[in-house]
């Protein structure tokens, strides 16, 4: 597929979700022999994000508190693909949530679109290339300060997603 995309005879896009609370991701730390390093965190609503992103880091979000569910992604997928110009490949991972009866039954009128789901092996998220975005944001880009507190967060996550593409790049060549 990404063979076609580079050859100009379809699109490619990969979609996904996640969610950001107070508790921060850090995945290790140094400190010296006795001493002791903190970090504020505390429990938090979630902030969910629904990603729709290609190889050239185009990207849309769609954000909110609600819970992600299949009517989610059927509203922001007819919202994003609305107009299609050439086949389009949307690369989702196998939860339930994309594999529900509720998408099942609008697979036909998307097809007939010019749009596929394209589901991903089971086990297999590392295919997914969202999922390197969803990391860099979570482990590289989002500032210690941002778990100060909820609006920080949201503020943080916001600003990330708004300049992904300008200021927040991934070379995914």
């Amino acid at each position: 597929m990404k063979q076609l995309e580079d050859a100009g005879k379809i699109d490619l896009y990969y979609l996904d979700e996640t969610g950001f609370c107070g508790i921060p991701c850090v995945p290790y730390g140094w400190q010296n022999i006795g001493e002791y390093l903190s970090i504020d965190s505390r429990r938090t609503k979630r902030l969910n994000v629904l990603g729709i992103m290609n190889r050239q880091n185009n990207f849309h979000a769609y954000v909110s508190e609600q819970t992600i569910n299949s009517d989610v992604i059927i509203a922001c997928i007819d919202t994003f693909f609305s107009v299609v110009e050439r086949p389009t490949f949307i690369v989702v991972e196998r939860a339930s949530i994309h594999t529900s009866d509720a998408i099942f039954e609008r697979l036909e009128e998307w097809t007939e679109r010019g749009l596929t789901l394209f589901e991903l092996p089971t086990y297999s998220p590392e295919l997914n290339l969202i999922e390197i975005l969803w990391r860099f944001i979570k482990y590289q880009w989002l500032e210690i300060d941002a778990y100060s507190s909820w609006q920080a967060l949201v503020s943080s996550v916001e600003i990330i997603l708004k300049e992904f593409g300008d200021n927040y790049v991934i070379n995914f060549a």
